[in-house]
């Protein structure tokens, strides 16, 4: 695939993706909120239902040699703290990297202070990680560590079984909570409208 092929597919990938997160709502400030304080749990059921989706994909490709896995190496440290840096960033500014330019698209100004952070981030941790967080970062690599190594099983297998137990917890929240409780019976957020009545006077008299 050359270079221009891969862009527009990339392009086109990430239409679909913003798309829906704005008719998911997952974008939204308070969606996101509510999820890291788990009273809500639309975001985490639509980021499952696409793990779900990439790994029953992703097992089929591999198990019929159309793709190989190439996993990065396992930094224990680095995710860790990265991932708590991360979260912490999202419950502040209501949003993530994924999710910002959603919000940036559907009108949220606050985002684009959060668009413009990240990208100053990313530059201070371009300048800082090779001197001052490389010695953290790196430690406790175990290299490319995968379940499916530890458990000396094929990937498809491995891949196809998280899947139904993901599917599984999917069936459980959606359960615990509908999502007709979360976005409302219109779609919009909004919870049920009570019809309103006209109230027909009394003749005098």
């Amino acid at each position: 695939m050359s270079v221009f092929a891969a862009m527009l597919l990339g392009l086109a990938m990430g239409t679909v993706f913003g798309f829906a997160l704005e008719k998911g709502r997952v974008c939204e400030a308070g969606v996101i909120v509510c999820q890291m304080q788990m009273s809500r749990h639309a975001m985490l059921k639509m980021f499952l239902s696409a793990v779900i989706t990439g790994l029953i994909v992703l097992s089929v490709l591999v198990g019929f040699g159309f793709a190989k896995v190439s996993p990065k190496a396992t930094l224990f440290a680095a995710d860790i703290i990265g991932g708590a840096i991360l979260g912490l960033g999202i419950v502040v500014a209501g949003a993530c990297p994924g999710t910002v330019l959603a919000q940036i698209g559907t009108g949220y100004k606050d985002a684009i202070f959060t668009f413009v952070g990240g990208l100053f981030g990313a530059l201070a941790f371009t300048y800082a990680e090779p001197t001052l967080l490389k010695p953290i970062l790196t430690a406790g690599s175990y290299g490319k560590l995968t379940l499916d190594q530890l458990l000396g099983l094929p990937f498809p297998a491995v891949a196809m079984a998280l899947a139904g137990v993901l599917a599984g917890i999917l069936v459980w929240l959606e359960k615990l909570q509908p999502w007709q409780e979360e976005v409302g019976p219109e779609g919009d957020g909004l919870p049920a409208m009570e019809p309103r009545t006209t109230a027909i006077p009394a003749p005098q008299g």
